[in-house]
């Protein structure tokens, strides 16, 4: 008779033998894994008891995964290995013996592709083994795929007729989703003079180009000062990222950089420079954010390296010590739109970051998990990478999960045969099923039963759903996207979410930021809803006035979109003029446009009777005593109520 472990080890037999480093330094939990891998068909390497012990074995060989505890002996942790096998590009997953939110934490820097929590079953390692390896094999084939569209792009853009500056703007567009950038600054290196072109990112799908003497106009200094400030800085001569510290440290180096940074609110930037016949070439890609670069980016950069050498080859005139754009026809440049975006509205840093990574995800068919608060859009988000994917004219299901009962979840997800259970007086086809060839989206999965998750990542991992009553699996082909406003790592710390169902969900993740992050794009939205609601209403579109648009810009709007929506809907409704003079907010609260709403203030039993006497007081005119008097609303004698006024030191001035 077979063992369960014995069935659970045949259902995750791998048909490649993959090459596994186990890094524990308990013994019995190291020869209990060895014996768990190498029984589904895994070949373990060794077992390393520290940092200093893996590290020599991955001298000689390197392991397709490791699976690395965080606590190990000696000077030296598991986290501390993990970012040496981040740079070596070897996958690893942790173990660990909690699931603790500081640990989470920790491990999050790294970027794991999975967490065990100790003690394991060996379900859990096989599991998490298979979800390491599906995420592993994305991003191999991402990588790969990305590599093939970006060199497709330029070698499109080199037979084109373009001229320089339709060929930037071009190139932007091309390298934008994969290297994300807020100016791009190109040319060659020049001993006297500055003749860089810059490539300024306007909003999701324009872009204006930046000549010597536009920068010299925003910077506000002569065309002969900007050389000065450009023969001071010194040139990189191998690829580099500067963020924070190094960035300051740069700007004494690189005045221009500094210079670009000022006027353009930079704070981080990457430099490729290439050799173009024995002269140097730079791509200076800069952002608006943190830490936005990393070695992936140089790396991609390095295999475009050929095709990029190629297109500055075709667009620039190489001659001693000058470096002419060569020139074509002139012509109307022509407009691409963005489609794929319909009903999402923004130009902020964030949101712009957002469509880069829905352009970048959409045309594969792995998992998206998109995170955010309530009300800021992202059930828009999920319709746009379903909209730009290759399964756009196929079905996309929406399920708030939060609003199914749970008796009838395993039913409206997978479906039922008729008579399957007292009431089933028919065949019921489930959510997956009508999904089937498109896409499913899962709002709110945070609020998913622990027993309907366990089903849901057996679809995931099998890729086939079982009606109730049924007895034969059917096989469906469906992307999953799934959003959230919980913080799912303080779930699963819980205990109330999977963490192999987290880790399977956090191949792709999408942060979408509140409203009160992307403040610049309140104008445009409120425009975008006033046009929506005055056309519903038949009604002459209104415009804002300085003071109604200093209120929106003022509050904080904890409702994010959707209550920008409703304050909005109802300004219309209200409005009978052409000017909408003042916004309501929260009803009869009007918002002082002179500085922002405060938050809730903590205060103590004596300032909270205080305010609360005062305010029936208000009601009542001061009256306390008698019918409709204070005494009476606060249900107390009056001579109390006037003992406790004074005690209070509460004027009557009313």
């Amino acid at each position: 008779m077979k063992t369960d472990t014995e069935e659970i080890t045949k259902s995750y037999k791998t048909t490649i033998e993959k090459n596994i480093l186990i890094v524990e330094d308990q013994f019995i939990e190291a020869y209990d894994l060895q014996l768990i891998l190498e029984k589904a068909n895994y070949k373990v390497l060794g077992i390393a008891r520290s940092v200093d012990k893996a590290l020599e074995i991955l001298e000689t060989q390197k392991p397709d995964l490791v699976l690395l505890d965080i606590m190990l002996k000696g000077d030296k942790n598991g986290i501390e290995l993990a970012h040496i096998l981040k740079k070596k590009n070897i996958g690893f997953i942790f173990i660990s013996a909690n699931s603790s939110k500081q640990i989470l934490e920790k491990a999050k820097t790294t970027q794991p592709f999975g967490f065990i929590v100790k003690p394991f079953r060996d379900q859990d390692i096989l599991t998490t083994l298979e979800i390491a390896f599906y995420r592993l094999d994305y991003s191999l084939e991402s990588q790969l795929l990305q590599q093939l569209e970006l060199k497709n792009n330029i070698t499109n853009l080199i037979n084109s007729d373009f001229n320089i500056e339709e060929a930037l703007q071009a190139f932007a567009k091309i390298i934008q989703t994969f290297v994300s950038f807020d100016y791009l600054e190109v040319g060659f290196a020049n001993a006297d003079q500055y003749s860089n072109l810059g490539i300024a990112r306007k909003n999701i799908a324009e872009y204006q180009i930046i000549t010597v003497q536009k920068l010299s106009q925003i910077a506000e200094i002569s065309i002969k000062e900007l050389n000065e400030t450009y023969k001071k800085s010194q040139t990189d001569l191998k690829p580099i990222i500067y963020t924070e510290e190094s960035l300051i440290k740069n700007f004494q180096a690189a005045p221009i950089k500094g210079l670009i940074a000022h006027n353009f609110g930079i704070k981080s930037y990457l430099v490729f420079p290439i050799l173009i016949d024995s002269n140097l070439f730079s791509f200076t890609f800069y952002s608006r954010n943190f830490k936005v670069y990393s070695q992936e980016n140089l790396d991609l950069l390095s295999t475009l390296e050929s095709s990029l050498s190629k297109m500055i080859s075709r667009f620039y005139s190489v001659q001693p010590k000058t470096f002419i754009p060569k020139k074509t026809p002139q012509k109307e440049p022509v407009k691409i739109a963005e489609t794929g975006f319909e009903g999402i509205i923004g130009d902020s840093s964030q949101m712009l970051t957002v469509f880069n990574y829905i352009k970048r995800v959409a045309p594969s068919d792995t998992s998206v998990l998109i995170l955010g608060e309530s009300g800021t859009g992202k059930e828009k988000i999920a319709q746009s990478i379903h909209a730009l994917s290759n399964r756009k004219n196929k079905p996309l299901v929406i399920v708030n999960c939060g609003a199914i009962p749970e008796n009838l979840a395993e039913s409206l997800f997978f479906g039922h045969e008729k008579g399957s259970f007292t009431g089933a007086l028919e065949t019921r086809v489930g959510k997956f099923e009508l999904a089937n060839g498109g896409t499913i989206f899962l709002d709110e999965i945070g609020e998913m039963s622990p027993a309907l998750q366990v089903k849901l990542l057996r679809v995931l991992q099998e890729k086939e759903i079982e009606r109730i009553g049924s007895h034969s699996p059917m096989k469906i082909n469906v992307r999953l996207i799934a959003a959230t406003n919980k913080n799912l790592e303080d779930e699963v710390a819980a205990g109330r979410f999977r963490m192999d169902l987290y880790y399977r969900l956090l191949v792709f993740p999408i942060l979408v930021p509140s409203l009160e992050k992307r403040k610049e794009d309140i104008p445009k939205l409120a425009q975008h809803f006033i046009e929506i609601y005055s056309g519903k209403m038949d009604k002459k579109i209104p415009v804002l006035s300085p003071l109604a648009l200093q209120q929106i810009m003022n509050y904080n709007w904890p409702g994010n979109i959707r209550e920008l929506e409703h304050v909005i809907q109802r300004a219309v409704l209200l409005n009978d003029g052409d000017t909408i003079k003042e916004i309501e907010l929260f009803s009869s609260n009007k918002l002082n446009p002179e500085a922002k709403t405060e938050s809730f203030s903590i205060k103590t039993i004596v300032e909270n009777e205080r305010d609360y006497i005062t305010y029936i007081l208000k009601k009542c005119n001061g009256k306390v005593s008698g019918a409709g008097g204070a005494a009476e609303i606060l249900d107390i004698n009056p001579s109390t109520l006037n003992s406790r006024i004074r005690k209070l030191d509460i004027k009557r001035e009313f």
